[in-house]
């Protein structure tokens, strides 16, 4: 279980000299836009965290890398970083954002981006705690379109996850009964083959959609350094392989769209993100017309109307600003392909495009859904 005296902590310490340098990085560009993390270290031991792969995991009170002012001025500053555009995300790689103390430094950043006048999409990721004076304090907000994505999983072995699945339902409770311009997105994950995916995981996952505003369902990064730490808790493997992509078998997709027919449910967070706010979806997956069969109309109907395939001299000047070379760039009905890319160079042109952007050295195979091969062969 889950040691709570560490959890009710509500200081955050100064941030140790042999903190991996990975981590003392503290803006990094993902999918769902700009991560800005200047808190690491989380007390909640979720077996599956990605902090297994900073070699973080053993960190569990929340140090301060650098002041929150400091953190908006590189953030807002960030190369990356175009006003009202670009998508957010807090303290999502590294501790909790809704932890004693770390909601603190949350609610001071912000604030901050709030009071400087900016709309862009602003994520932020929980499992934990969420009570009715933390929603009225973000109604607050004027400026940024805010989500609170809910993490559940209906996991109940303490080995893999000893955060109660009950906290996260509590906080969507919570959520619904105060908040209005605040969105909120039931962020089912992970689903693992044959451990949360029984019959009752998959009703009770449907009724807690109703205190959503979408929900969004997702599989498991499963690395060696996760595989190797269960093996040390004495799990035996979840899956048979490990991926760089999230695993999530083809059978359980199966089952979880049958659970939820005539509810609404993505298989992208930025998709479930843009229902949930009445837009278009900023990461452009209209293109990849499998994703979006489960979408309803109405947002199918949203996101064609703001689709458009790009030029190829958008996608090169757009490329020079990041020093990607274009010369066998092709821009197809699904995607722009590129070679030799890095995440922080294919984000950015997406997410000025509103159009997907694929490597082919990583190629997005029809139906994956960018997900791994593993239970889709």
């Amino acid at each position: 279980m889950i040691a709570f005296e560490r959890v009710r902590q509500k200081r955050v310490r100064s941030v140790p000299n042999n903190l991996p340098p990975a981590l003392r990085e503290i803006i990094d560009y993902r999918k769902s836009g700009l991560s800005l993390n200047h808190i690491v270290g989380c007390p909640l031991d979720c077996g599956y965290c990605v902090r297994h792969i900073f070699a973080n995991y053993e960190m569990k009170r929340p140090h301060l890398i650098v002041d929150d002012e400091v953190a908006v001025e590189q953030l807002v500053g960030h190369w990356a970083f175009v006003p009202h555009r670009t998508p957010l995300q807090i303290f999502n790689r590294a501790t909790d954002p809704f932890l004693p103390g770390v909601k603190d430094h949350l609610f001071a950043t912000l604030k901050q981006i709030d009071d400087r006048g900016l709309s862009n999409p602003v994520l932020v990721i929980t499992r934990w705690e969420i009570d009715a004076s933390d929603v009225a304090w973000l109604e607050t907000l004027r400026n940024v379109k805010l989500t609170i994505l809910v993490t559940w999983s209906g996991i109940d072995n303490d080995r893999i996850e000893p955060v109660s699945s009950r906290i996260a339902e509590r906080s969507l409770e919570v959520l619904r009964s105060a908040a209005s311009r605040t969105k909120i997105v039931l962020y089912w994950r992970p689903l693992i083959a044959g451990l949360n995916d029984t019959c009752a995981n998959l009703q009770r996952a449907r009724t807690l959609a109703q205190y959503a505003d979408a929900t969004v369902f997702t599989g498991l990064f499963f690395r060696e350094e996760i595989r190797e730490h269960f093996r040390a808790a004495g799990i035996p493997d979840l899956y048979q392989e490990v991926a760089r992509r999230k695993i999530l078998p083809s059978s359980v997709e199966r089952r979880v769209l049958r659970a939820f027919e005539g509810v609404p449910i993505f298989r992208k967070t930025s998709c479930g993100v843009a229902y949930a706010h009445g837009t278009a979806d900023y990461n452009g997956h209209f293109g990849i017309s499998e994703i979006c069969d489960i979408c309803p109309n109405d947002q199918r109907a949203l996101c064609g109307k703001a689709h458009r395939r790009p030029d190829i001299d958008e996608v090169r000047k757009l490329a020079e600003m990041v020093n990607l070379q274009t010369d066998n760039a092709l821009v197809t009905d699904r995607a722009v392909e590129v070679s030799g890319s890095t995440e922080y160079q294919r984000y950015f042109i997406q997410h000025a495009l509103n159009y997907q952007v694929h490597d082919r050295a990583q190629p997005h195979r029809p139906y994956r859904h960018g997900r791994a091969e593993v239970g889709w062969e």
